[in-house]
């Protein structure tokens, strides 16, 4: 344990020196801010069923496709690369120790860049002083929902990124994969399973499947309050997976 914290602490370091970490970290909360803008445009025009975090979460998916490439896309491929791996793993080091670090690094890193993203709500109460409007901003259910669907799903896309840095030394091949894979399970799943309900024929993918595995349906869940042990045993699993896989990589590869 003391290892692996040490090697977390070596990572998360190497994130805060690399140039790459705060061009994602400004370019997301950029665009963050934009659609929280939206958010409020949206809500100012006309009247909206859903609370303002809600909206603002449900475009969780174009800031992860930025972030996680660009947190990760480095991990792996720049140390094979540079062929530091090798001396790494040379050192009484286990690489499931090395792939943990890295991706706890990693992971931390991106709650962080969400975390941040509480500070629109608090500028715009402060702006507007309009108590009724301030506590739909700061609705707990909503806020505790979308943050908590933020860090249980990231998890998965994290483990993701750190799994496509090991294929490869490039960082932009790396980056490229981790884009494709987070694009089809995001928008791939949700856009199969519109498809099969549009048209009504069947498909050999059970609808019950693609429910379980649709990002966007967890998140509905998750907004509304509704706590299941399905996505967590989902993203928990995949992570584990996904890691497991990474580690294998490495080991072949060392």
């Amino acid at each position: 344990m003391i290892q692996i914290f040490r090697l977390f602490r070596h990572e998360l370091k190497c994130l805060l020196y690399t140039p790459s970490t705060y061009i994602a970290m400004v370019l997301s909360l950029l665009l963050m801010g934009f659609f929280f803008f939206v958010t409020l445009l949206t809500i100012s025009s006309e009247e909206q069923d859903q609370l303002p975090p809600t909206l603002f979460f449900s475009l969780f998916w174009i800031p992860v496709l930025l972030i996680v490439p660009m947190l990760t896309m480095r991990s792996f491929a720049e140390e094979r690369r540079l062929g530091t791996i090798e001396t790494m793993l040379t050192a009484p080091i286990q690489p499931s120790q090395l792939v943990l670090a890295k991706f706890l690094a990693a992971y931390s890193f991106y709650l962080m860049v969400w975390a941040l993203t509480i500070i629109y709500p608090i500028l715009t109460s402060l702006v507007l002083k309009q108590p009724e409007f301030s506590q739909k901003l700061f609705h707990m259910g909503a806020l505790t929902g979308g943050f908590l669907f933020i860090a249980v799903s990231g998890s998965l896309f994290v483990a993701i990124g750190i799994f496509t840095s090991s294929l490869t030394r490039s960082q932009l091949v790396a980056g490229m994969l981790s884009f494709s894979i987070l694009f089809m399970i995001i928008v791939g799943v949700a856009a199969i399973h519109m498809q099969q309900f549009d048209s009504g024929a069947g498909s050999l993918i059970p609808g019950t499947a693609l429910d379980y595995f649709q990002v966007f349906e967890h998140f509905d869940d998750f907004s509304r309050g509704m706590v299941d042990t399905r996505p967590f045993a989902y993203y928990l699993t995949g992570t584990i997976a996904v890691l497991g896989f990474s580690v294998l990589i490495i080991e072949s590869k060392s």
